[in-house]
């Protein structure tokens, strides 16, 4: 496991340990009326526990049966059409979904008229957050093409310096050979640099995205888990299970193109899948100090959310439709730009209908 791996596994396991100490909190506003049947709201949690992991597995799973499956690869065009579904997924996710939660956390009446209503902060978060994301994602890159440049020119001195002392004879077609020998050496390099360049983009997608959807699955998972309300819970169940499977395909497109090993690729997947399910366990386990309407509560749900739409936003457009749809691939192909149109508006329509029960 890489550096960079370790590092996202222990903020993550960081987040899931602090998070619920920050909405646990004491009542300043009151709470909802509504139909509560604590032992029955239980059965439908462990229902939804159960459907969630199966359907999250399954959309995180299916872009990496291209090994398996020749028409799912990177390379095929196949690809590019689950890919666009699962962006337009995701970006629906982050405007009609998060962000809406956001809004409505820090607008709430139970906040203090000043600052939350006197400055519009969804908006504000959600904009520093996709800024934030750019500047990570830029100066990463620059600092790796950087690192990498070096590596380059190093080893093709080296390897100047060293066809120089074996070939000193003056022989014309020596000179020839030595050109040829460095310029491919060049050439090589300049290859090998893009392609690990590109692979390092990929993988710092996967992270980051994988990142913003933990942590607004924590947060929909915890207000499941504190909800002791049958009537709440039952529909949920069936509009939670499609959100993760189509959010799933979004995140294992992503990670399918990193190219990670096994061992990897199973911890993200492990991590998605089981986010959720944790967040309503946690939930379970606090419901009794549980307060959604305390102004801890709301607050820290708010930013959360916000700052994971911006995010997610952000990478729908720029890491995942702007980057296939700009591509000269996509473009000098009619056939495959039309497809890849409808199938991103099938998954942003699909994900923003779900958003009628979630």
């Amino acid at each position: 496991m890489t550096r960079g791996t370790k590092t996202f596994t222990f903020f993550i396991f960081l987040l899931l340990a602090v998070l619920p100490s920050f909405v646990v909190s004491e009542c300043t506003c009151d709470k909802e009326n509504g139909d509560r049947d604590r032992a029955k709201a239980l059965k439908y949690k462990l229902a939804a526990i159960a459907s969630i992991i199966t359907a999250s597995a399954i959309g995180v799973l299916i872009p990496s049966f291209g090994k398996i499956v020749p028409a799912l690869r990177p390379e095929k065009d196949i690809f590019f059409l689950v890919k666009a579904f699962a962006a337009g997924v995701v970006l629906a996710t982050g405007f009609v979904h998060v962000l809406n939660d956001g809004f409505n956390n820090l607008t709430s009446p139970c906040l203090s008229e000043h600052p939350w209503a006197k400055f519009p902060f969804t908006g504000f978060v959600a904009m520093c957050t996709a800024m934030g994301t750019l500047i990570v994602e830029t100066f990463a890159m620059a600092h790796f093409k950087k690192l990498n440049m070096r590596k380059v020119q190093t080893e093709a001195n080296g390897n100047d310096e060293e066809k120089n002392s074996e070939h000193d004879d003056g022989e014309s077609h020596h000179l020839h050979t030595d050109h040829h020998a460095i310029h491919g050496h060049a050439h090589h390099g300049s290859t090998g640099f893009s392609e690990t360049s590109q692979l390092l983009r990929h993988r710092i997608v996967a992270q980051v995205l994988e990142l913003g959807i933990i942590v607004h699955s924590v947060i929909i998972g915890l207000s499941m888990g504190t909800s002791e309300s049958p009537q709440t819970i039952k529909p949920l169940i069936t509009a939670m299970a499609f959100h993760q499977c189509f959010e799933g395909m979004g995140l294992g497109s992503v990670i399918s193109q990193a190219k990670y090993k096994n061992r990897t690729l199973a911890i993200m997947a492990l991590f998605f899948a089981l986010t959720t399910p944790l967040g309503i366990a946690i939930g379970i386990g606090v419901t009794n100090v549980y307060d959604a309407n305390s102004q801890t509560a709301l607050l820290t749900e708010g930013i959360l959310s916000t700052a994971s739409a911006g995010l997610l936003i952000y990478m729908a457009l720029v890491d995942l439709l702007a980057a296939d749809f700009m591509i000269e691939r996509m473009q000098s192909n009619t056939r495959l730009q039309i497809g890849a149109t409808i199938s991103m508006l099938m998954g942003s329509g699909l994900m923003s209908l779900l958003g009628k029960w979630t």
